[in-house]
């Protein structure tokens, strides 16, 4: 059997991840009866006994030991805890408080924001498509914001915790399985500290709404730790530039979900200001499109000439 070279695998599990992200909504929607706070808490506890439940069956408790011997990868996968914590949060309040729309838009611009943490941390250099493209880009986030009457403060949440929290795990360059496992750990506290003043307080749902609806709550943790664990494999097999073009596959669902699903409104001037953002994109992905193929030619003629 031949084998799968490690680029393809690398695509194959990002889009996986960002195909199930994209569908998600579907899943929240109907646990709408708790809080996001609640909802987020949960799903810590039940990805973790997940995770750990992973690292059990494949032996992977080494390499757990060895990431937590590693300061910079230890410290890195924490902060990435953190910054997960806070995107899922976001996006969990976002859909079953009827905002699926917003949090798409939050999806649809962390390309460009990657672009972005390139030029303020790594200090690449723009191309000048790429600086209309971030252009445009604020001049639809200034629209909706004047549209809105407020900034679209849960697309903004979601960026800029997305677009981090990649760049982290780029930077942790760590296994999937055991990174996860490390991450979970880290927010878990936390989590079991929110659910128990919850239940004191008396303001705990998971339980007051049948056996059923308990069983979907536990379920977010392994539905929701999977495509992590995909993504994860992802970002250490494949190039940023082919997690930037997957990562359209999940805004693109959740837009056609609040759209036609949960009929969220549209106005003109909503619809403007997504149509800019995708001229954005669309311009943003032509160029990266045209300097990969520039760059690929220059190799193929160097290697043409080597071998001359």
């Amino acid at each position: 059997m031949r084998k799968v070279p490690e680029q393809r695998k690398g695509f194959i599990y990002g889009f996986t991840a960002y195909l199930m992200w994209g569908l998600f909504p579907l899943y929240w929607r109907l646990l709408d009866r708790s809080g996001a706070i609640e909802l987020l808490a949960h799903r810590v506890v039940w990805s973790l006994l997940t995770i750990v439940g992973l690292v059990a069956v494949l032996r992977k408790f080494g390499q757990v030991k060895a990431l937590l011997r590693q300061p910079r990868k230890r410290w890195a996968l924490m902060g990435a805890a953190l910054l997960i914590s806070v995107n899922w949060g976001t996006y969990i309040f976002g859909v079953i408080n009827g905002h699926v729309v917003e949090t798409s838009l939050g999806y649809f611009i962390t390309p460009l924001f990657a672009v972005f943490l390139g030029v303020v941390v790594l200090k690449e250099r723009l191309q000048p498509l790429q600086w209309v493209a971030l252009t445009i880009a604020f001049i639809a986030v200034l629209g909706l914001a004047i549209e809105n009457g407020r900034p679209p403060w849960i697309a903004i949440i979601l960026t800029f915790s997305w677009g981090f929290y990649g760049l982290v795990k780029k930077k942790a360059d760590a296994g999937a399985i055991e990174g996860m496992a490390i991450e979970s750990a880290t927010v878990v506290p936390l989590a079991i500290a929110a659910i128990v003043v919850l239940g004191v307080q008396g303001q705990s749902t998971v339980t007051q709404d049948g056996t059923g609806y308990f069983v979907l709550v536990l379920l977010t943790g392994p539905l929701t730790a999977v495509p992590l664990l995909f993504f994860g494999a992802a970002a250490t097999r494949s190039s940023l530039t082919t997690l930037g073009l997957l990562n359209y596959i999940a805004p693109i669902l959740q837009f056609i979900c609040g759209v036609t699903l949960f009929h969220e409104h549209m106005s003109p001037m909503r619809w403007a200001g997504f149509g800019l953002v995708w001229l954005a994109l669309a311009i943003f992905t032509f160029d990266g499109m045209r300097r990969r193929r520039k760059t690929l030619a220059l190799a193929r003629a160097a290697l043409a000439t080597s071998a001359a």
